[in-house]
């Protein structure tokens, strides 16, 4: 049996026909060019099998395309074309006919299928339709060509919102059936990353709809660790210095919910218990890094101050690893209480060595002040050589800092010129008070062939090095400030003797400049380069003390009687420290020590060459028996493989000592005889030795314990500055044991971030620095 379908349709924007039997009668179009273009159809009459044409009408019934339609239905017993019965007859072959006429509304409203509308109702205002949240009121465009996304975001940001499962409202629609995105969760602890990665992959599959087959949504849950999370979280504060208080901050509460809403932020006192964890198992593994060195540890001891006059000490760790790269490591922030006097400042050391257990690694301690820590020092000494003797009876022990001295000896130079000086700031100040004195004052200076680019400055006087541009920039423009004293008479400037005195103590603070800027820029750090700038800053101080004018003759005197002290300590391991290198061996020894001692020089060139002989002597004594201890361990001597009597003992016992003989003489002499290295300015003395290590393996062993000594552990921020360390007021208000893991923890954390390139001679804390 057949059916005759006749259609009028007007306006089926959403519906196409298809005349195919046993297809559905309706399929979705392609995307229109707008929503509400209607698609003219003209008088269609389709024959179909008779089921066919009841399923449609179910289907037209029961979900009625947009516009309105109407069918003219015909039953026929056999096939159009085909004699046809007459219509009176109920027992004919024409059975029925039958007119069905729908209105459909004029537009349908889509339905709500994505998971985000459990948390939103949709409203319509007008011809607006809005997604009220039902969980803050908010409003949001609810029209369907908005789409559900801006509903998801706003849903992970809703701070109203309880713990839900966002792993629903996290996945998003795809017109793919599968597909897979790949997350990694990264940590602080950069050296295991690859043992800590976690990745989740996700599932995600397209939301099923009714007109289409259905289709599973697969989706794994979220591994979310509130734990390692709040780890994360100390870390990044002691990484970074931040303020402990800051999980109480609102902002960052905010913040955080806003980023992962399930973290729960801890409490300040909870932040400061993960702190402490972190420094725990940090400390343990600077400890075992400590322990497994091959080579001695030069320790810094450095003080700082609060603004409530609090005293701390700092024990600062410095050395060259297996792989020739210096190191250091803060190992103690220590609060020191008003019974700390300075004659039990050494018991804290002492504490702290035993505590580290590198009692019998240490080869020298670095001290920020000549004129003080004497008796500290001495007894260090003495209670570290009961235990083991010290390098060159302790000769080589006692290192001040090159810096601080630089400093301490400007410091004086500025006060005895502090009359000139202030002199000098007001002058400049009365140039620059208006625009006609100050294009008066470069027309003058322009007459001496004084460039524009030389402007009168301002120092800051807490910054000695700014104090020097002043200064520097006035005496080059002193024929202009007297032409402006003859153009006004109301202005007076300095004396020619002045003159003369700011100028010569202006060339004297260019040198100091000099050699700090060498000594805190330099790119390889090492112990090697103090040497030359040392000896030059002591030549130059003999000329000024020559000076006949008996002011800066003085200056000069007081100079170099801070410097000699400096100097009379830690002048040997200074010029071991640069024999050490290859570009100088005892070259440079000798070439400027007759510069300094005059007819003296020859004496003091063979207490050099003796102090690094008796040095390199004691570490081959130490290596013979480390070699025996390594090679033959417990005394004895190798024996044939069977277990018999070998006669050849003896030899081998012959040739271990002949060997370690010849090896240990033929050393340091076969290193003083060889060329010098060319110099350049990129060279890198630990690169070098660590090549030629095989060539010289006990010389080597010294290089790398001298070269590590610090002999300035003041940064840039600190040696041009006439203040003193302070450390901040946060940290400072802290208890002594978190102060200590916020501090350590920090310069530990650094190394492990990646930060490569650590200055080893700025201060590993952010801090707030203040006059002492």
């Amino acid at each position: 049996m057949f059916v005759s379908l006749r259609c009028v349709a007007r306006g089926l924007p959403h519906w196409h026909w298809n005349s195919q039997p046993n297809v559905s009668l309706f399929q979705p179009p392609r995307k229109p060019d707008t929503e509400d273009r209607l698609i003219p159809f003209p008088d269609l009459v389709i024959h179909f099998p008779h089921d066919f044409v009841i399923q449609t009408l179910i289907l037209l019934l029961s979900d009625p395309p947009i516009g309105s339609f109407s069918l003219n239905i015909t039953d026929f017993a056999h096939p159009p074309g085909k004699e046809e019965t007459s219509v009176s007859d109920p027992d004919s072959s024409f059975i029925h006919a039958m007119e069905i006429q729908i209105e459909a509304p004029a537009k349908k409203t889509k339905r709500l299928t994505s998971v985000v509308w459990n948390h939103f109702e949709r409203v319509r205002k007008g011809e607006i339709c809005y997604a009220v949240c039902v969980h803050c009121k908010k409003k949001l465009s609810g029209s369907s060509n908005s789409g559900t996304t801006h509903l998801r975001n706003h849903l992970l940001r809703c701070l109203k919102r309880s713990n839900y499962d966002v792993s629903q409202i996290l996945a998003p629609k795809r017109k793919r059936k599968d597909s897979s995105v790949s997350l990694t969760n990264l940590t602080y602890d950069e050296g295991q990353i690859k043992d800590e990665i976690i990745t989740h992959t996700y599932r995600i599959d397209p939301e099923p709809r009714k007109e289409e087959p259905s289709q599973t949504v697969s989706l794994a849950s979220i591994n979310f660790d509130q734990e390692r999370s709040r780890l994360d979280l100390a870390r990044m504060i002691m990484l970074h210095g931040y303020p402990l208080a800051m999980v109480e901050h609102v902002g960052f509460k905010i913040f955080a919910k806003n980023l992962q809403p399930l973290f729960e932020v801890s409490s300040n006192s909870a932040t400061e218990l993960d702190c402490m964890t972190i420094y725990v198992k940090e400390k343990q593994n600077v400890y075992e890094g400590l322990h497994n060195l091959h080579c001695r540890i030069s320790l810094a001891v450095d003080m700082w101050f609060s603004s409530e006059n609090a005293r701390y000490m700092c024990l600062t760790a410095y050395y060259v690893n297996g792989d020739w790269k210096l190191q250091k490591k803060i190992l103690n922030f220590i609060t020191l209480d008003p019974s700390h006097t300075d004659d039990t400042l050494s018991e804290v050391v002492i504490k702290c060595l035993t505590e580290w257990s590198i009692e019998r690694k240490l080869f020298s301690m670095t001290f920020d002040d000549c004129s003080t820590y004497d008796d500290m020092v001495l007894r260090i000494k003495d209670w570290l050589s009961q235990n083991k003797p010290l390098l060159k009876k302790g000769e080589l022990f006692d290192v001040r800092c090159a810096a601080q001295v630089l400093k301490s000896i400007v410091q004086d130079v500025m006060e005895a010129l502090r009359d000139v000086t202030d002199k000098v700031r007001e002058g400049i100040r009365r140039v620059r008070s208006s625009q006609a004195t100050l294009g008066k004052f470069n027309e003058f200076s322009q007459q001496f062939g004084i460039t524009a680019e030389r402007h009168l400055v301002i120092d800051c006087p807490m910054q000695w090095d700014s104090t020097y541009l002043m200064l520097e920039a006035a005496v080059e423009n002193k024929g202009a400030f007297s032409l402006l004293q003859e153009h006004d008479p109301s202005y007076t400037t300095l004396s020619e003797t002045e003159w003369e005195w700011a100028s010569a103590v202006t060339s004297y603070m260019k040198l100091f400049v000099e050699v700090t800027n060498a000594f805190t820029g330099s790119k390889y750090p090492t112990a090697n380069i103090y040497f030359p700038e040392l000896c030059d800053i002591h030549i130059q101080l003999i000329e000024w003390c020559k000076n006949p004018d008996d002011f800066l003759s003085s200056i000069a005197m007081k100079m170099k009687t801070k410097f000699d002290k400096y100097w009379q300590k830690c002048n040997l391991v200074v010029a071991i420290a640069a024999i050490l290198d290859p570009r100088f061996k005892m070259k440079l020894v000798e070439y400027y020590y007759p510069q300094i001692y005059g007819s003296d020089a020859m004496g003091h060139i063979k207490q050099v060459s003796d102090g690094i002989g008796g040095l390199f002597n004691e570490y081959t004594v130490s290596s013979s028996s480390l070699d025996q201890d390594t090679a033959l361990p417990d005394g004895t001597l190798p024996t044939a493989s069977n277990g018999t009597r070998d006669r050849l003992r003896g030899f081998d016992k012959f040739l271990h000592e002949t060997s370690i003989s010849q090896s240990s003489i033929s050393d340091l002499d076969k290193y003083l005889e060889e060329p010098v290295f060319p110099r350049n300015n990129d060279f890198n003395i630990l690169n070098w030795w660590k090549v030629h290590t095989p060539r010289y393996p006990i010389l080597s062993m010294m290089a790398r314990d001298i070269l590590g000594i610090p002999f300035a552990t003041l940064g840039r921020d600190l040696v041009f500055s006439n203040r003193g360390r302070v450390l901040d007021h946060h940290r400072s208000s802290l208890n002594p044991d978190t102060r200590e893991a916020l501090v350590c923890g920090q310069d530990w954390l650094r190394v492990e971030s990646g930060d490569k390139q650590v200055s080893l001679s700025h201060p590993a804390v952010s801090l707030y620095i203040e006059p002492k």
